[in-house]
């Protein structure tokens, strides 16, 4: 006959009750107006922007057509487009992502993975990298041109100079998202792959960079979205607002839509108006798609650890 011991019971759970001043601290009028002052400050924001683009495009949609994309800018508006500031953005931009990426990314991978997080060296680099991501995006355009400067060159409106300041102003924002996507990996997996012999170099390229490829994804396209909003450092080196050529290499004279947007503003004709409005709208389309995939990168390929 099997003897059968009675089950132990389990001791209740205990609920840690929520301190009655607490709960009257947040139902306090201080409380209830400042919660109210933030919902009002986010809905101006919101209508503030939906308004804007709601104008821009009604402005700017009788323009949008293939000769915005194909023509080169003239000095009549029924008549010009904006195709060399598009390919001049594309030139920039892709010279920018091929200078800030491996640099962002390997600078973030030393200091995330092999740097003495307590040298004062090291230290002070992180420390710059917080300050440089908070600095004006014209103080880019001011290092750019003292660099070009610096290495002789005269003619500090081409391309190469253009993205060496959006590389500049963007080096941070990839230094940082980097490093907090690196961080999110798990550190079991980092010492599994030790344990099994592999050194850290093969540790941070086989497991760490791979798993963390998401996250750096993401910060990486936002980073570039940012860059390509940019005039402020692109007008600082010079670039032109009137253009009639396509860039055609490094060395080449540019404009971007940013640019181009800011010199048809500045136009009398209202025609001209119309065209930066449209470009505007374009600009925008291009950033809305540059967001909306790295979104659906962050949520298709993210792992939950």
């Amino acid at each position: 006959m099997a003897i059968t011991t009675p089950a132990r019971p389990q001791p209740a759970r205990e609920h840690t009750p929520i301190p009655t001043g607490s709960r009257s601290k947040e139902r306090s009028p201080a409380a209830l107006i400042f919660l109210m002052l933030l919902w009002l400050s986010l809905f101006i924001a919101f209508a503030t922007l939906v308004a804007l683009i709601v104008t821009t495009f009604v402005e700017g949609a009788g323009r949008l057509d293939t000769g915005l994309l194909t023509e080169y800018p003239s000095s009549r508006p029924d008549e010009a487009g904006a195709r060399p500031a598009i390919l001049g953005s594309l030139w920039v931009i892709g010279t920018t992502a091929i200078l800030a990426i491996p640099l962002g990314i390997a600078a973030a991978v030393h200091l995330e993975e092999f740097a003495d997080k307590r040298h004062w060296f090291n230290k002070f680099i992180e420390v710059n990298i917080q300050n440089l991501s908070a600095i004006p995006s014209i103080i880019y355009g001011m290092l750019a041109i003292g660099t070009l400067a610096l290495i002789g060159v005269g003619n500090k409106n081409i391309v190469i100079g253009g993205a060496l300041a959006l590389a500049l102003l963007i080096l941070p924002v990839i230094i940082i998202s980097t490093r907090e996507a690196l961080r999110s990996v798990p550190r079991e997996l980092r010492h599994g792959s030790l344990a099994l012999g592999s050194t850290e170099l093969q540790t941070a390229w086989r497991i760490t960079l791979p798993s963390s490829i998401p996250g750096i994804a993401t910060g990486t396209i936002l980073a570039l979205s940012r860059a390509l909003g940019e005039a402020a450092p692109l007008l600082l080196l010079g670039a032109l607002v009137f253009i009639s050529f396509d860039p055609n290499g490094l060395m080449s004279g540019f404009t971007t839509m940013p640019i181009q947007i800011y010199g048809w503003t500045n136009a009398p004709q209202a025609g001209f108006h119309e065209l930066a409005a449209a470009t505007s709208i374009l600009l925008v389309a291009i950033l809305l798609v540059m967001n909306a995939l790295a979104i659906v990168i962050r949520n298709r390929y993210q792992r939950r650890w």
